[in-house]
């Protein structure tokens, strides 16, 4: 695969070396056939009866051309495939594995609840317990958060899992009082929540409708991302959690910026509508909001980025990740040009341990 490269530039930091700790990499996603023996003995006989003969979550890789090198596939059929093309290269301390695929779409609340409850299962039984660097996020059902909340502490005891998986563009903003539930249960148990980029594509990726082409659609992420963290800290729930670390995944960084000085302008004239929010915005998203930094839109030089950093909380606010399997036509077992190397000990290992409370290496 292009992105660990053999003949690499002789000049730049290795990742290797500095123990880290990627937040953001995808394994395949599981057909019905996988799921059939993680499901109880209701939905088993269910999908038949129903004639569900096969589920179609398309995940990662499919879903994300053409952005996946030659042999992506491959490498994330199984933990062992994983291993030997990221893991063992990159010499990572762990991995976090964000399962992004249709689950979250599903309209059946129960049938929701049941399958993400066997998809956690199955990451448990045929990725966690086959390579002990493994970590995973929990797909929780949000059409049906009760459910989503005995789920989240089901899982209390099992520190492999290290965070709540929500999709960026759901069915409602990720504030709303609906969802209390779930955070209420996921800071109790020691949760981090990720945002990640997708959507369950029942309401339109722009304010005007359905774009035509894949380029249009991806620039909205950042959209979709900065009005999750709008959502979150408007409705009062980055304030009911003070302790909660927020996890912007695969949405790029830039945008936090433009928010961050948005909301801040908006709430010093606005306030007394969201007395709840005891602080101004910067502080509360220095606090509890963090990015990974693949897909990275940095400036190109290195030099623009502690002035940049300083506008959204400082290299505090980065995580580790490459984003496996996607390619975006770098070597990721080289450290990004665009950071300074100083911040590599911070950003490879530092900070990620100090956003995932139950994360332990």
């Amino acid at each position: 695969m292009n992105t660990l490269a053999e003949d690499r530039p002789a000049a730049g930091l290795s990742v290797a070396g500095l123990n880290a700790i990627d937040c953001d990499v995808h394994p395949r996603s599981p057909g019905q056939a996988d799921l059939m023996p993680f499901l109880d003995a209701y939905w088993q006989d269910m999908f038949p009866y129903r004639g569900i003969d096969r589920l179609e979550l398309v995940g990662y890789p499919s879903s994300a051309r053409p952005f996946n090198p030659p042999g992506a596939a491959d490498a994330i059929a199984s933990a062992e495939a994983l291993g030997k093309a990221l893991l063992d290269p990159l010499d990572l301390s762990a991995a976090i594995l964000n399962l992004v695929n249709g689950v979250q779409g599903l309209y059946d609340p129960y049938m929701q609840a049941a399958t993400c409850g066997a998809m956690n299962r199955w990451l448990a039984s045929e990725w966690l317990d086959r390579d002990p660097r493994l970590r995973a996020s929990l797909l929780v059902p949000f059409r049906n958060p009760e459910a989503a909340a005995e789920e989240i502490r089901r899982y209390r005891d099992d520190k492999r899992f290290v965070q709540i998986l929500a999709l960026s563009m759901g069915e409602e903003p990720l504030g709303r009082r609906t969802f209390w539930p779930i955070y209420d249960a996921a800071a109790e148990c020691g949760f981090a929540l990720c945002v990640h980029s997708g959507s369950a594509f029942r309401h339109a990726p722009t304010q005007s409708g359905f774009p035509s082409y894949l380029v249009e659609d991806i620039i909205h992420y950042s959209q979709a991302a900065a009005n999750s963290v709008a959502s979150l800290l408007a409705e009062g729930v980055l304030d009911r959690h003070p302790e909660m670390t927020v996890v912007m995944a695969e949405s790029g960084a830039s945008w936090l910026f433009a928010t961050i000085w948005r909301l801040a302008k908006e709430w010093r004239g606005i306030r007394t509508e969201v007395p709840w929010i005891k602080s101004s915005p910067e502080v509360v998203i220095e606090r509890q909001v963090r990015t990974t930094i693949a897909p990275f839109d940095a400036p190109p030089g290195f030099d623009e980025m502690p002035e940049l950093m300083g506008c959204m909380g400082g290299p505090d606010q980065l995580l580790f990740a490459t984003d496996f399997p996607h390619d975006y036509q770098r070597d990721v077992a080289l450290w990004p040009a665009e950071i300074p190397a100083d911040w590599a000990q911070a950003v490879a290992r530092d900070n990620v341990l100090k956003t995932y409370p139950r994360l332990e290496v």
